[in-house]
Parts: structure tokens; C-alpha cells; sequence
């Protein structure tokens, strides 16, 4: 099990700063995934530690040992792409032995190695499906043929690359408990690229979520999760209503309405609330303005979303959402905001 350092790592395209002095390290023999919004660098920092990426400054370092200059076939690593990157006029087999032949290992362990690795991704009746070519085999097979091709070669460091992304949900689902527990069995050391959230929280040790080329928070998947530590995390993990208002001693003000506010910000505020967060019932009898924890709303639409309804609150110019288990009836709500999940940062 080997750990994985980034040190000061940058790189640029042009006037454009792709990674911006990034440094991290990347525990031996756990899963990191990283987690951020379309081009904030996650593919060119895990192409960087693969050595398909030359950086312009900074060090990447395996257990200690400067490898910021080797190519890719000296560093010990193995990756899997998106699109799988099967070569289709070969069978299964030749496809997964690809990398044990270039390396010179018997047919007699090529045999053993490639039929272990088969059976390891759980993909089936191995003899059967070694002999088929990739274009025989459904998008979820062709992934298990991907990730066997890499763990077959028994890499030091295991770097995936939005793996998942191609399949349909219900596939994505299965697959990703299938290689979380692919990477407890094999005790490799794993960075695991994805733009989806829920994916990123499932299957990591350990999340790092980036923006603009910069690390802005790593941590447990519950830790960063449940404790933001910048707005941009708080938007961008869940469903964020983002609310402007002005927070007072005591109190924060927002779309003529009032709710108890304890924290240090004052003046002008930007406040996330998650939707999961929220909390719908009946607007209160014979009241105006909600008080307290509570805001006062007029529910304007609900989607079913198959396990729990959406449901979109006008507050004031505002509309926010909010997730519950049943649909309810547009008109008057009260929308409920406990006080330890609202988020409040100073405004830019």
C-alpha cells in the first residue's frame, strides 16, 4: 500500500491555471474521491499523479519517493477511464492479459491472473465471458472487464476516472457498492474522480472537493458534508437555497421576515439552506409572517421524485426548495429551518 503526496502541485494551460499549488496526501490503502464542478482540475490532478500530465511546479511523491519525472509505465499505477478504452477487436481475456504480456509474465500466470481478476469484479461465468469481445457485453460488463484489466497488473496506486458516468442509474448504483468493496478486498490505494456528490459520499474514506484548481475542503464524506467550511461547499453539496439577507444582533432579516440568528456575521449575509434540510406543514392558523425557526410561504409546485416530493415555496422574491415524503396542496405552508443545518457567511 503505497501513500500518495501532492506537494505545491501546479499546472497551466496557457493563461489558464488548471491547478493552482495544490497539496495533498492521500492515505495508503483507502479511497479518495474528488469531488468539484466541471473543469476545477479533478481530471488533470488525477491525470497529474498518473504521469500523463507533466506539471510546471510542485512534486508528486509515492511513499516518500520523487516521481514527478517518471513517465506513466515507471510510476505503478493503473487507470480507468470514463469510456472504458477496450480494444474491441480483442476478447475479454486479451483485453485484460494486455498489461501481464507487456510486462513478460507467463502464459501459465496470464492464465491464473486474468481468470482471479475476472472473478474478483464479480462479472459472471468467467470462462464465458472471457472469450467474448467487449462489443458482446452490456455497459455494466464492459466497466467490470475495465476495472479487472487494471487491478490484473497489481498496481501501487488505482486511479479512476469518472468510472461510473456512462452507465444508467440503477447500473451506477450497483457498481459503486461493487467497487467500494473491490477496494476494501484488494487493499489499494485509490482516487476516485466523479462530479457526482452522492457517489463521492457513498463509496470515499476520505472526499476532497475542488474549485477553480484549488483544494477548498478535504475531510470525511460526513465531516464535509455536515460541516462546510466555505459557501461554495454549503451550495454545492445537496440542494442549496441561497438567500440573501442582513444579519443583526440577535436576528437575520430576509425577505421581510425574521428568523433567531446567534452567530458572529453581521451586515449583509448569504445564507444556505439545504432542502433536505427543510421541513413543510400548513401555514399556522390565523397568523401572518412566520416567527422563530419558522418561515411563511406559498407553495407554488411539487414534483414526485420517486422516493420523496420536491416542493418549490415562494418566500417573498424568493423560491425555495423542499424536500418531504408527501405531496401537498399549493397555497399557504410554513416552512420549518432548524437552526444548527442554516448556514450563514458573509456576503461577497
Amino acid at each position: 500500500m503505497v501513500r500518495v503526496s501532492v506537494e505545491a502541485v501546479t499546472k497551466r494551460y496557457g493563461s489558464v491555471e488548471a491547478l493552482r499549488a495544490v497539496s495533498l496526501d492521500f492515505d495508503a490503502g483507502r479511497l479518495t474521491a474528488i469531488l468539484g464542478p466541471s473543469g476545477c482540475g479533478k481530471t488533470t490532478l488525477l491525470r497529474s499523479i498518473a504521469g500523463f500530465v507533466s506539471v510546471d511546479a510542485g512534486a508528486i511523491r509515492f511513499d516518500g519517493s520523487d516521481v514527478t519525472a517518471l513517465p506513466p509505465q515507471q510510476r505503478g499505477t493503473a487507470m480507468v477511464f470514463q469510456s472504458y478504452a477496450l480494444w474491441p477487436h480483442m476478447t475479454v481475456f486479451d483485453n485484460v492479459a494486455y498489461g501481464l504480456r507487456l510486462r513478460r509474465v507467463s502464459a501459465e500466470q496470464i492464465a491464473r491472473r486474468v481468470r482471479d481478476a475476472l472473478a474478483l469484479v464479480e462479472i459472471g461465468d468467467v470462462d464465458a465471458v472471457a472469450r467474448r469481445k467487449p462489443t458482446a457485453l452490456s455497459g455494466g460488463q464492459q466497466q467490470r472487464v475495465a476495472l479487472a484489466r487494471a487491478v490484473v497488473v497489481e498496481p501501487r496506486v488505482l486511479l479512476l476516472d469518472e468510472p461510473l458516468s456512462n452507465l444508467d442509474a440503477k447500473i451506477r448504483q450497483r457498481l459503486r457498492v461493487e467497487v467500494r468493496r473491490l477496494q476494501r478486498r484488494v487493499g489499494i490505494t485509490t482516487i476516485y474522480v466523479t462530479h457526482d456528490q452522492e457517489e463521492a459520499l457513498a463509496i470515499a474514506d476520505r472526499v476532497v472537493l475542488m474549485n477553480g484548481g484549488a483544494v477548498v475542503q478535504a475531510g470525511t464524506p460526513e465531516g464535509v458534508y455536515l460541516e462546510p467550511a466555505t459557501e461554495f461547499v454549503a451550495d454545492f453539496l445537496g440542494v442549496g437555497n441561497r438567500l440573501e439577507a442582513r444579519a443583526e444582533s440577535g436576528a437575520l432579516h430576509l425577505e421581510g421576515q425574521r428568523l433567531p440568528y446567534g452567530g458572529a456575521a453581521r451586515g449583509s449575509v448569504l445564507v444556505i439552506l439545504r432542502s433536505s434540510d427543510l421541513g413543510l406543514a400548513p401555514a399556522a392558523a390565523g397568523t401572518g409572517a412566520a416567527s422563530g425557526t419558522r418561515l411563511a410561504g406559498h407553495l407554488e409546485e411539487s414534483l414526485f421524485l420517486g422516493a420523496y416530493y420536491r416542493h418549490y415555496v415562494r418566500v417573498g422574491d424568493a423560491v425555495l426548495m423542499v424536500d418531504g415524503p408527501a405531496p401537498a396542496a399549493p397555497g399557504p405552508v410554513t416552512i420549518t429551518v432548524p437552526p444548527d443545518r442554516m448556514r450563514v457567511y458573509p456576503a461577497a
